[in-house]
């Protein structure tokens, strides 16, 4: 089966070898130290280390986030045109404990700017988790519920299931380091726990079609103000991008991150 045709049927595939093997350690010690210094509240407290907007502060996966062989599945669910939406450094520490269930933004109910439940059964954003670790059900891989895409809202709306609880078809996404893993964001997922000793290390990057309003994310819109106030509900930011990172990407990633330049006029 195809990438697509497995996005399209499960919600979920993984892409293996994107990164080579070479150059795996050097970005996971890169990632861990920039988790380190930006990632603010020592996530020791919360298990999980964390930094959104963290294209801003390390470009060490930028060659690699126009690979044809993560780009050809995104844009065969989102259509030709596609930008990245969000940078988020990712690490679960040994011992974190296990997350609740939701699906992503712009699906996850709990969002100033969510899509109104029940959403169509249209496609409109994708996420992927770049392994710079092996996920594995010991370590942490994520927790998903395979074809949950197709349902027409998650476990953050009130649909009578328990965030927190397993759940009976529930399964760890895994992989090799240097994979991969494609979801569709409306899949339902949750964080795992890590029960090594070892950290497990990724990147969330999130793909969106060219019409997707991702101005929502920008810390001092208009939109995002509006939203914020008209619901009483809070909602991811992202910083800009300062023009000399963006100019320092590779020519075929600067497109993804056009819209994010933080000086579009300079």
């Amino acid at each position: 089966m195809s990438h697509i045709s497995q996005l399209k049927e499960s919600g979920y595939t993984v892409v293996e070898n994107v990164i080579p093997d070479s150059e795996l350690d050097a970005i996971s010690a890169s990632i861990q130290a920039s988790t380190d210094e930006h990632g603010g509240e020592d996530p020791r407290s919360r298990g999980i280390g964390h930094v959104g907007g963290f294209m801003r502060y390390n470009q060490a996966l930028a060659p690699y986030l126009s690979d044809r062989r993560v780009l050809d599945p995104v844009e065969g669910i989102l259509g030709p045109v596609v930008k990245i939406s969000f940078t988020t450094a990712t690490i679960n520490l040994a011992g974190n404990p296990r997350g609740t269930w939701h699906a992503d933004w712009p699906f996850n109910q709990n969002n100033a700017g969510h899509v109104e439940a029940p959403y169509p059964d249209l496609p409109m954003h994708i996420t992927t988790l770049w392994m710079i670790s092996e996920f594995s059900a010991e370590n942490g891989g994520t927790l998903i519920v395979p074809s949950s895409h197709r349902e027409p809202n998650n476990p953050t709306g009130d649909i009578g299931v328990d965030q927190h609880a397993e759940h009976p078809d529930e399964i760890n996404a895994t992989g090799p380091a240097g994979s991969v893993l494609i979801l569709d964001s409306r899949i339902w997922h949750s964080t795992a726990p890590n029960m090594t000793d070892q950290p497990r290390v990724s990147v969330v990057v999130r793909y969106a079609p060219w019409w997707l309003n991702t101005r929502m994310l920008m810390p001092d819109s208009n939109e995002r103000e509006v939203m914020m106030e008209r619901t009483g509900l809070n909602e991811n930011s992202q910083p800009s991008l300062p023009r000399d990172v963006y100019e320092g990407l590779p020519e075929t990633v600067q497109p993804l991150f056009g819209h994010w330049l933080s000086d579009l006029d300079g």
